[in-house]
């Protein structure tokens, strides 16, 4: 445990680092901190401080930087949240995808980081299904949502069955599992085979797959916006390895997505630092995030990223009057 002196010095050399991007010295940091100590007192705690793996002094400078670790701590015990001022901002009601696009460019504007939104996940529950022969062994399966959102695919079977068949198959279907999640039909499906014809079965079991198939397939990920601020970054930009895995890491997007998933199921506002574990994979990067709603359940999550030199207290704020914002406007779409 720190003593209320090295946490003082260790608040005042995460701020001082933040604003100046410079490693701080034990002279700067007897300043920022307001402490009349002795600079062989700093000295010693910050060696303290080191020891803890909490601080470290990059091999250039005899000032030290922060850690994920004393980023992490600082974080969680010291940092203050002050109200501020950023302006009269909303996001209309509209189509979801605009309001996404639209949050997206505005945690970037804001922050003048990478704003991320992951778009809201789609019921895989359906209000209606049927199957049209088209010829032999394909099938065209037409999948209504409960919003009335239809979807039309093409399935190739094992076997050639008649539009007698296919409407068997369907009636079953839309009489005991609307409104079921696609999961759960294919759990109740794999239970109840043996008390359905074995033709029929096997039509509804390929038919839940390529409905979840086509669930997955049509969710756009994730919208990204402002890459670019990076590249104004000193962070990055002195560093071309650094901002080469940043931008991979948006190209990719399946480490976004898997981090956004976990910050989905947290609530409120969440900050994630490189360095300190898997969910972020570069030392380099932190993410701010918070979970957005419709009608009170949450859809999805959306957030900044940025450099771990970043003001938290700010971004904090950022992400979660953006995901107020987003809530609003899905829950109240025209």
């Amino acid at each position: 445990m720190l003593d209320d002196r090295s946490k003082l010095l260790l608040k005042a050399l995460v701020e001082r680092y933040i604003a100046d991007g410079q490693p701080v010295g034990s002279r700067t940091l007897s300043k920022a901190s307001g402490l009349e100590l002795s600079p062989a007192t700093i000295r010693n705690v910050m060696s303290d401080l080191e020891e803890l793996g909490l601080i470290v002094s990059p091999h250039t400078s005899a000032g030290r930087i922060p850690t994920a670790r004393g980023y992490r701590l600082f974080v969680d015990t010291m940092l203050t949240v002050q109200p501020q001022e950023f302006g009269a901002h909303s996001l209309a009601p509209d189509q979801p995808q605009r309001v996404i696009s639209n949050a997206a460019n505005l945690l970037s504007n804001l922050s003048q980081f990478v704003g991320v939104v992951m778009t809201p996940r789609r019921s895989s529950a359906f209000r209606h299904m049927e199957f049209l022969r088209l010829s032999e062994r394909r099938v065209l399966v037409i999948i209504v949502s409960p919003d009335g959102d239809v979807q039309n695919r093409i399935l190739f079977t094992e076997a050639d069955y008649t539009q007698a068949q296919l409407v068997e198959a369907a009636n079953f279907l839309n009489h005991h599992y609307v409104g079921l999640d696609i999961d759960q039909v294919r759990i109740r499906l794999q239970s109840e085979v043996e008390s359905l014809r074995s033709e029929i079965a096997g039509l509804m079991a390929a038919a839940v797959k390529v409905n979840s198939e086509a669930m997955s397939q049509d969710q756009d990920e994730v919208v990204i916006s402002g890459e670019r601020n990076l590249l104004k970054l000193s962070d990055f930009s002195s560093d071309m390895g650094n901002l080469r895995r940043a931008f991979e890491l948006f190209e990719q997007k399946a480490q976004i997505m898997r981090l956004l998933d976990i910050a989905g199921r947290a609530e409120g506002v969440r900050i994630y630092i490189g360095g300190e574990s898997q969910v972020v994979p570069f030392e380099e990067l932190s993410v701010v995030s918070a979970p957005y709603e419709v009608d009170g359940k949450v859809v999805g999550t959306l957030g900044v990223i940025g450099p771990t030199r970043m003001a938290y207290d700010r971004m904090i704020q950022i992400v979660d009057i953006t995901a107020k914002l987003v809530s609003n406007a899905l829950s109240h779409q025209k």
